[in-house]
């Protein structure tokens, strides 16, 4: 590790600020909960998403993909070109590099995932344009 000694760090639950996600980006009401950005040179991130019932977010994609895990409830998720597909606590839902997707909780349920996601060149996600209710409602 060229000479440095990492130290192991814990970020206590909490320590973190919640914020809501913004109207740009997502429809309906949206916690975002920051739980880890590595260290230099590591690029991973991550954060743990709320949505209520009938809340998404944008189209969007990633420069080096994104892995979802579902903690709670039932959502939705949905590749351009794809069904919309249900998703479920412990599913792990996997988006390769700039695959074009959306996610978010079901009309009627809540849901919450942890979003894990890598920068490149400093950047986790490009945002398009909403998803209408057509392409929302299947």
């Amino acid at each position: 590790m060229n000479g440095r000694l990492w130290a192991m760090e814990i970020q206590r639950a909490g320590s973190k600020a919640s914020g809501v996600g913004p109207a740009e980006y997502f429809t309906g009401a949206v916690r975002i909960d920051p739980l880890f950005q590595a260290p230099d040179p590591a690029l991973v991130a991550g954060a743990s998403v709320t949505f209520e019932p009938g809340a998404r977010t944008a189209w969007h994609t990633h420069p080096l993909g994104q892995t979802l895990i579902v903690t709670a409830g039932l959502g939705w998720a949905q590749r351009e070109g794809g069904p919309v597909e249900e998703i479920r606590p412990d599913d792990v839902v996997w988006f390769a590099p700039g695959e074009k997707h959306w996610h978010g909780a079901t009309p009627t349920n809540g849901m919450t995932h942890i979003a894990i996601q890598e920068r490149l060149d400093g950047k986790v996600v490009d945002w398009m344009e909403h998803v209408s209710d057509e392409q929302y409602r299947r």
